[in-house]
């Protein structure tokens, strides 16, 4: 699998930016994507991940109401939409695929990630 994120790039606080992160090289469907971030000198971090079918979403208590993941089958493709950006969102976000449906906030449950996408939020 080759998961191909885009979409960073440097924002206000308070702006918006949509990550997208497009698969190839398995079925897209009936594995499950999540969304990850690592800020300097800090452990990489759940942000949000959604189901195969789009049905189920969940996120972190920090981007919770802020940041919404959303998924195109047909075109292989994971969003995740960014609004009222703070400072401490500045990250490096990584998309990651997994075929599993236990424990989706844990990094290692993951067997396949993007190269990363940096956000960078001014204050």
């Amino acid at each position: 699998v080759q998961l191909q994120a885009s979409g960073g790039g440097l924002v206000q606080a308070g702006g918006s930016l949509k990550l997208s992160c497009a698969a190839s090289g398995r079925p897209f469907t009936s594995y499950n994507m999540g969304w990850f971030r690592q800020a300097p000198g800090k452990e990489r971090e759940f942000v949000a991940f959604i189901t195969w079918s789009g049905g189920r979403t969940y996120y972190a208590e920090t981007v919770k109401g802020r940041f919404t993941i959303s998924r195109d089958n047909a075109k292989n493709t994971v969003y995740l939409q960014m609004n009222s950006l703070k400072f401490e969102d500045t990250a490096v976000y990584y998309c990651a695929w997994t075929p599993t449906s236990y424990d989706l906030i844990r990094p290692s449950n993951y067997d396949y990630w993007g190269q990363g996408t940096l956000v960078t939020v001014s204050s």
